[in-house]
């Protein structure tokens, strides 16, 4: 299964739902969703800046991955950009590979 850093921004209805429930019951609203998936949270984190906040998630697929997206987003609180995580092993694993390639009017 394959890590995912998601980053999130709220709307403007999401960040009344976050005045008034606040930062630990979203973490668990979303630490549900995932588990609901088959996943696990392994950390998240509030931000200042581009981004409201950043979450480390664990255990899904691509499948379930975009599941959690789309039940995110079609509340129309939030917003987010995935990002799929690679660790240093798999990296080591993909430079090894070959495969036939010709770049752009070669």
């Amino acid at each position: 299964m394959a890590k995912f850093m998601v980053q999130f921004s709220y709307t403007g209805e999401g960040l009344q739902g976050l005045m008034k429930e606040g930062g630990s019951k979203r973490k668990q609203a979303t630490e549900q969703l995932i588990e609901s998936l088959g996943g696990s949270v392994e950390s998240y984190y509030f931000a200042f800046g581009e981004y409201d906040g950043f979450i480390i998630i664990d255990g899904l697929d691509n499948v379930e991955m975009a599941a959690g997206a789309l039940i995110g987003g079609a509340s129309g609180a939030v917003k987010t950009k995935t990002t799929v995580l690679l660790t240093p092993e798999e990296v080591d694993q993909a430079v090894k590979k070959q495969g036939d390639y010709r770049p752009p009017g070669k």
